[in-house]
């Protein structure tokens, strides 16, 4: 990786009313929006090999395609994957670059998209805000003078680490743009914003969560609220706040050229609820790199031992992230007090650091609290647990837990949201889903307790078989190149 520190140029109502307000927009637009998403499917094609869903001889105009590009075969022939058939000089607006020892989701989704990119000889430039911490890769990279080849070029602006000022990214962008125009431009959500976005026909913006969809994790939030707890003012307060925001979302939507969901609900709500034309919404799932995450039972055995897992155990759940509310937390604690109770022989290992430690560490013996872990070391975790528990609240986005568990050959027991269910959850086979409160959480449980843990075992092959299939990190990197080429040359949109 290559980095690029230049300094550019210096640039040039009533309380009542309120909540009314509130309560009517949020009846008006969640509403039918839930019917929406919740509806049943359409089926893609007679041409869907079943549960792995990678599609069997479609073809046609790829701008046309409703489904997940991730269910298509890429520069494949001959039994190898053959080179692009142009490289492309990409820009990419991204507001963080990943060196620290626990990225984000989404800074770990734009680590394993570029290097894949670079990695199949396109020259990617990254222009981000300055690094909050500069690892020896970096700095061997920058002495060597990289070339870019094989890996993305990093744009740091000047200012404050980690603070994104989109204004120096877009002066440093120019300048580039100047010297040699770029084929496509990315940008990961708002990163760009939209007044700049309108101004190129050749940009493509990945949507990892909208306004709409954080409307219903409020509502989800607030209805774990137990009784006798008053409804907080902030929940109104943020309400009132996001209506205004998702109108005017919907409406400045329209300045980006092209729109990746990275989820089918997703791709529905924009094109059904935020009017984006079909031909300029495209499902690309982000994908996570299969090299660092796989069935390693040796691996996982050792891990067990380590960290106090008696041999005994009768089923291992897992939960891995943020602790923190809205990933849903304090159903998984209140669940998972009854199933203790009841199985003495059942175990809960919690990766992951945030508010919600110290409660599951009161939880005693049959929790076992890891902390924050490292990208690296979660390998020998996912290979440790018999099945990956995500009682997340919210609905927008696709945790990457979810996939690095499923390609670890681990079921899910996960919450009944369209984003989980129309892409990850699709066969039952692959695991469980509830409504997202403790009562459905905890007869989840109670099923997945009486299947045990060779149950467990069973079900993961056909996990691992279907995230092969669909979420490594060549395949997403395979579409979103496709999705390049189509920008560059309308001849690259007719698949095969």
């Amino acid at each position: 990786m290559a980095l690029h520190n230049t300094k550019p140029k210096k640039p040039t109502l009533s309380l009542k009313s309120k909540l009314s307000t509130t309560l009517f927009f949020t009846v008006l637009f969640t509403v039918p929006t839930f019917l929406l998403l919740h509806a049943p499917v359409a089926p893609l094609c007679a041409t869907l090999s079943g549960a792995t869903g990678v599609a069997d001889g479609w073809s046609g105009d790829l701008r046309a395609a409703e489904f997940s590009w991730n269910r298509l075969e890429f520069a494949r022939g001959a039994g190898r994957r053959l080179p692009p058939p142009v490289k492309l000089r990409v820009a990419v607006f991204s507001r963080k670059w990943p060196v620290g020892p626990a990225p984000g989701g989404m800074e770990r989704h734009a680590r394993t998209l570029y290097g894949a990119l670079a990695r199949r000889g396109h020259m990617v430039h990254v222009f981000t805000s300055p690094l909050e911490s500069v690892g020896k890769e970096v700095v061997k990279s920058t002495l060597e003078g990289s070339s870019g080849e094989g890996e993305p070029i990093i744009h740091c602006h000047e200012g404050e680490p980690g603070k994104w000022r989109y204004n120096k990214a877009w002066e440093q962008f120019e300048e580039e743009n100047r010297t040699k125009p770029f084929d496509v431009v990315h940008t990961e959500s708002v990163a760009l914003p939209h007044w700049l976005a309108v101004k190129l026909p050749n940009l493509a913006v990945t949507w990892h969560g909208i306004a709409l969809e954080s409307v219903h994790s409020s509502i989800y939030q607030e209805l774990i609220r137990p009784p006798s707890e008053p409804i907080s003012p902030v929940f109104n307060h943020s309400l009132f706040g996001v209506i205004p925001k998702v109108i005017k979302e919907i409406k400045f939507f329209q300045n980006y050229q092209h729109h990746i969901a990275i989820s089918d609900s997703c791709g529905e709500m924009l094109r059904d609820v935020y009017q984006i034309p079909n031909e300029r919404v495209h499902v690309i799932v982000n994908g996570i790199d299969d090299s660092d995450f796989g069935v390693d039972l040796r691996l996982g055995t050792e891990f067990r031992t380590r960290i106090g897992v008696p041999g005994n155990a009768r089923l291992v759940l897992g939960v891995a992230g943020r602790l923190v509310k809205d990933k849903g937390h304090p159903l998984l604690f209140e669940a998972f007090s009854m199933i203790k109770e009841k199985h003495s022989d059942v175990y809960l290992v919690v990766a992951g650091s945030g508010p919600w430690q110290q409660r599951y560490e009161e939880l005693g013996h049959q929790v076992i609290v890891l902390g924050s872990m490292k990208p690296a070391e979660l390998r020998a975790f996912y290979n440790a647990i018999d099945i990956f528990v995500n009682p997340t609240l919210r609905p927008q986005g696709l945790d990457l837990t979810l996939m690095e568990a499923l390609m670890s050959g681990k079921p899910l027991m996960a919450s009944r949201f369209p984003s989980i269910k129309g892409t990850l959850l699709v066969d039952d086979e692959f695991g469980f889903m509830f409504a997202p409160n403790v009562q459905s959480l905890a007869t989840a449980l109670e099923a997945a307790v009486a299947e045990g843990s060779n149950g467990m075992r069973r079900r993961g092959k056909a996990c691992q078989t279907f995230a092969a299939s669909m979420f490594t990190a060549g395949k997403m990197a395979l579409a979103y190149e496709r999705l390049f080429l189509c920008i560059k040359n309308e001849t690259f949109c007719i698949y095969p």
